[in-house]
């Protein structure tokens, strides 16, 4: 697990970044409602991360945050690929959405499907 300080600093980091580009986003609705969207879904992947490391194996609960945190990378995976595909020539957008749906794929794969020899 991490040591506290330094997840505090990552999140004051992150917090302040967040405040800087809303303050340059000013007058664009939708570059405000990306920054704030992706902020909170970071803050609450690192809240899943945390719960999942905090949770005895095998447990409902950890189960539960790995979900969460499938569904946190997802939506953060999407968000950036809309973004990013948005200001691209359609054959890279075509690309960037392909990384993306192999990136959610493969995270589905490794948290839900996988597992290790001997851990059946």
């Amino acid at each position: 697990m991490a040591s506290t300080t330094a997840t505090y600093v990552g999140i004051f980091f992150l917090t302040g970044n967040s405040i800087l580009a809303i303050n340059r986003s000013r007058g664009d609705a939708a570059a405000v409602i990306f920054v704030l969207a992706s902020y909170l879904s970071l803050t609450q992947l690192f809240y899943c991360l945390s719960w999942f490391e905090a949770s005895p194996q095998g447990s409902a609960a950890r189960d539960k945050a790995r979900f969460g945190v499938w569904f946190t990378t997802t939506l953060l995976t999407a968000m950036f690929s809309w973004r990013v595909a948005a200001v691209m020539p359609w054959p890279v957008a075509a690309g960037v959405w392909l990384m993306g749906g192999s990136t959610i794929a493969g995270g589905f794969y490794t948290l839900f499907l996988y597992r290790p020899r001997g851990d059946w």
